[in-house]
Order: C-alpha cells, then structure tokens, then sequence
C-alpha cells in the first residue's frame, strides 16, 4: 500500500514517515502543496491513501482533496491543529473520509487508516449497480441517477445514501448510520447532522420528500430503503 503524506511540519513528517514505513506501507513524502500537486500529477493512480495536512505554507489540504477525488476515489485523512465542527463537516463534504487533530497517537492514525482502507476494500467488493425504482447508483462512478438523470451530491450525501442503498430492505439505526458515516471520527456527531443529510436526500431523490417512498422511517427504530 502506498501513502501520500503532505506535512509541512518536518519534524512531525519524519515521524510519520518512519512509522508508516515499520508498519509496511510505502511512503512519499512532501512538505508544500506545490510538490504534493506534482506527485498526484505523475503518480496519483499508484497511489491507495492520502494523509493531508490542512494548512501548508503555500495552499491547502482542501485543494489537494478536490483533486484527488476528481480524479480517483481513494481515501483521503486531514491532519490538522484545528479541532472545529465547522471544518470537520466542510472537510467530510469535500469528500475526506477521515479527520483527526494534532497531536496525535500514532497508534490511533494507524488504526484509523486500517480502518479507512477495509472500509473502501468491502466497498469494491459490492455491486457495481444498485436499483432502487426510479434511482440507481453506480458505485464505479460515485454517481447516483434518478429516471436516467445524475443527481449530485455532496461526498456526505452520497456516502449516506450508499451506507442505506448496500443494505436494501434492512433497518439501520440512527447509531448505525451515525457510525459508518463518520467511523471513528464519531466524537463530531449528533443527531440533527443525521436529520439533515437525511432531509437533504429526500429533497434531490423523491418525487415528494413529505412522503417518501425511497427513504422511509421506520418510526422508534430508524431508516429502510428498497423495502
């Protein structure tokens, strides 16, 4: 497995970059966004997970997600000193699968990217296409259709809205949904951010969102797609 890791802090960098190595993976190692942009230039379909540090001295992890994910759809973790619900959601919708602030253990950054990276094999391993009356979702793309036409989403949104598709004809749990969306990022949680991506999916799939036939509620236990 190969990591991108971009830490403009070299000696936090070294450390990582030495830990990651003695649990086997591979590493590239950069300390601005210009360098990092190069590598996922020249090298990005080798690569199988980006560690990115929010705030370098000449841009921003935030881009270099946006470029990844419009390019590949592999996992992306934020390293930063800033522990802000607002970043967190805004970096989870730009499509990060993970976020953790400094300082760190690394024994939890490693079981982190474990985590992350089980989660996009079991991923790989569903079907391609999943339907659902009107709506399909074609996981190769990332890209959810309703009557033939896209329908575009937030990283969130689609992450949801796959959680509930992969187990159609299933009850999941506010918990449920709650911990897969957010994995062990679950500190950053609660239950109204839950109401509105469900509130928000709604409004883009059903023909009337006051009473949907995608997305039902199972009053007192949660929510069942496809049933």
């Amino acid at each position: 497995m190969k990591i991108l890791l971009v830490e403009d802090d070299k000696t936090i960098a070294s450390g990582l970059d030495y830990s990651l190595q003695q649990e086997q993976f591979t590493t590239i190692l950069c300390h601005d966004a210009e360098s990092a942009a190069k590598v996922l230039q020249d090298q990005l379909q080798s690569i199988d997970l980006c560690l990115f540090d929010l705030a370098l001295p000449d841009g921003s992890g935030y881009d270099l997600c946006q470029t990844v994910k419009k390019h590949r759809d592999i996992p992306v973790i934020f390293l930063t000193a800033v522990d802000d619900e607002v970043n967190v959601v805004m970096g989870l919708d730009m499509g990060a699968d993970d976020y953790i602030t400094k300082p760190f253990r690394i024994r939890e950054l490693i079981s982190r990217i474990k985590s992350v990276l089980r989660r996009y094999q079991k991923q790989s391993q569903t079907n391609s296409v999943i339907e659902i009356g009107s709506i399909r979702v074609n996981t190769m793309e990332g890209k959810v259709y309703k009557n033939g036409e896209e329908v575009l989403m937030t990283a969130l949104e689609y992450r949801l809205f796959l959680i509930l598709a992969n187990n159609k004809g299933q009850v999941l749990t506010r918990a449920q949904l709650l911990d897969r969306i957010w994995d062990v990022a679950g500190d950053f949680v609660n239950d109204n951010t839950l109401t509105v991506y469900i509130k928000r999916l709604r409004e883009k799939l059903e023909d009337n969102p006051q009473a949907p036939n995608i997305i039902k509620t199972v009053r007192g236990m949660g929510y069942i797609v496809g049933d």
